[in-house]
């Protein structure tokens, strides 16, 4: 499979909302979107960019995204030190495996920025 393509296997997101794209299994071009109003999102969104004069990949966040990214970090880094203190403290390993699976759930919740 050349770089920078998908199997057809794996999950695609919807490339404003971030939710889930179903499976249609038809052939031609994958769908980027999950409808109508998040295709017209991003139209908007690009051309909004394009006349601000920014980077077509530039990344813009509201104030309020900003704040919910970095909560979620938050979020990640106190999962993280909650794994490494049980280590610490010698906890058994079916906490450490509770542990981790939260530090994993969290980790994947920030994967999507949107």
């Amino acid at each position: 499979m050349p770089v920078g393509t998908l199997s057809r296997q794996q999950t695609r997101h919807c490339g404003w909302c971030g939710r889930t794209l179903p499976e249609d299994g038809k052939v031609g071009r994958p769908r980027r979107y999950c409808g109508q109003a998040c295709r017209q999102r991003a139209y908007e969104r690009r051309t909004a960019v394009q006349r601000g004069g920014l980077p077509e990949d530039a990344v813009v966040l509201s104030n309020a995204e900003l704040a919910d990214l970095q909560d979620r970090l938050f979020q990640l880094r106190c999962a993280a030190e909650d794994v490494a203190t049980a280590a610490d403290d010698g906890a058994d390993l079916a906490e450490l495996r509770t542990l981790a699976r939260q530090l994993a759930d969290t980790a994947q919740g920030l994967e999507r920025l949107r």
